[in-house]
Parts: C-alpha cells; structure tokens; sequence
C-alpha cells in the first residue's frame, strides 16, 4: 500500500474547493473527516472524486469511539469500510477516546483512564478495525483536561503497548502535546522524547484556545479554530530536526478562514520541513 508523502498536506474543508484544485502550492496530501463522506453521493463525492485523482488521501474518523466500553459499532464500521473501499487512502487514522454511550455520540472525544483493563479493550477495537479495514490504521494522542485516579499507565507506554499488540500506528498530534502538558502541569519535551517515533505515521498540526476551569485556574482547549501557536511551531520544529519529517497536516476545523489564511499555515509547515538538518544531509 502507497503511503503518504513525508512533507505537508491539509484538511480539506468544500469552501476551499476550487483555490485548492488552482493553486501552485506543493500541497503533499489533503484530509477528509470520514463522517462527513459516509452518504452516497451529492457534491462531496464529486469534490471528492477529483481531489483523489490529483491527491494523496488521507481519511481521520472521529466516530468509531476506540476507548469506548461498548462493542465497535458495526454499521458504522461497515461505512467507514465502504468509502475506504472507494477512495483507497493512502492513510486512515482515529482517536484514542470515546464519544459514545449505549445510543447516546457526544460532540466530545472524550479521555479514558489508563488501566490494563481499559489497555485490553483499546487493543480489541483496534484489532478489530484492522482486521474489517484490512489494513493499519494510526491511532491519535488525545488532549486531556482531567486525569483519572484509576490510571496505572503512562499515556506514552499506553500507546506504545497498543502498537506492540496491534500493529497499529500512531498519529503524533503536537498541539494535543502540548495542551496537555499546559493543562497538566508536565513537560511536552519529556513526553516527546519519549515517544515511539518509530510508529508515527502522522503528524497533526492545529490552534487551541485559552480559557479557565471551575477554579479560576488557566485551560488549554484543543478548538482547531486559530492559527498554530509559537510554542507548538517550536515543538514540530524539533520533532522534524530529530526524527526527521513525516506527513504533516495542518488542521483548521471551526471558524474556518479564507484559503490564503490557512495556506500560510502550510507555507510555514513546508519551511520547517525542507530546513530540515536531516534532508540537507543527505
């Protein structure tokens, strides 16, 4: 299976359409949420269709609840398979959260607590994914506003036992690192240099918001509404320098602005990649 290219790509919103398909920019790969592509047909597939013959694809599920206590829901692994079918992605990846509860799907992904037990039934719905998709799926470090007492395990040695058990790959997202850290009071590099690079496949790039919890206290909120902040440029920048670049996609999902403010954000993606010390050495 064809992979993504290891430069830049973008989430593709249909009001940037037609100034994607004109433009001269090196985009590497566009990415679709694939809930928004699970109809039939109508103007998405056809926006879809001809993005996929000029594109690399890659498709970023947000319903299949993977931390979830209930079974992977059927149907909506039945349509998820059948526009992977179609389109043939070069990547598709979820979240490790949950967001649905007997009939009840939130708008939230929601945290999990890091337990051998909670560690088994990730493994699970991964496994199953897999075996319905028949292909690898990368599996997305979340963004945490609160901890769980009952967890046993590192959030980085839980991921890196999913992969060890699955096969699966990861999706390093920089800005859920860094709020994270923010929230939590810990250290993004310490967590970065612990992380298994060699099991990342993506790398996700996106803004967050400032705002207070209940205690007055500072709270980072992963919006995908802003511009990346300086301080996660910074965290990307040293991810690249060390490990060198992999797929790296912008991701501007709420109050989405004209194309020429979010093809800055991949112009500035694109220079952290191609000053990379480690493509200039070879």
């Amino acid at each position: 299976m064809e992979k993504l290219p290891n430069s830049v790509g973008v989430g593709f919103k249909p009001e940037h359409f037609e100034a994607i398909m004109s433009d001269a920019l090196q985009l590497a790969f566009l990415e679709i949420h694939a809930e928004n592509y699970m109809g039939a047909g109508g103007r998405p597939h056809a926006q879809l269709a001809r993005i996929r013959e000029r594109f690399a694809l890659s498709i970023h599920g947000v319903g299949l609840s993977i931390g979830g206590e209930q079974p992977v829901d059927k149907a909506h692994l039945a349509r998820l398979s059948a526009l992977i079918e179609r389109y043939k992605p070069q990547s598709f990846s979820e979240h490790l959260a949950w967001s649905s509860h007997d009939s009840e799907f939130f708008n939230d992904l929601l945290p999990l607590p890091y337990t051998v037990t909670t560690l088994a039934r990730v493994v699970d719905h991964v496994a199953e994914v897999q075996d319905t998709l028949g292909r690898r799926m990368l599996l997305e470090n979340p963004s945490t506003y609160v901890r769980f007492s009952e967890s046993t395990i590192g959030e980085v040695d839980f991921l890196g036992a999913i992969v060890a058990r699955t096969g699966c790959g990861l999706l390093l997202d920089v800005n859920n690192v860094f709020v994270s850290a923010q929230n939590h009071g810990t250290n993004a590099w310490s967590y970065l240099a612990d992380f298994p690079f060699e099991a990342v496949g993506e790398i996700h790039l996106g803004g967050h918001d400032a705002d207070r919890d209940e205690t007055g206290a500072p709270l980072l909120i992963d919006a995908h509404g802003s511009p990346v902040a300086d301080p996660v440029w910074s965290l990307f920048a040293e991810v690249v320098a060390r490990h060198g670049p992999r797929p790296s996609l912008v991701e501007w999902d709420n109050d989405v602005p004209e194309w020429p403010v979010l093809r800055d954000e991949v112009e500035r993606a694109l220079s952290i990649v191609g000053d990379c010390p480690i493509l200039k050495a070879a």
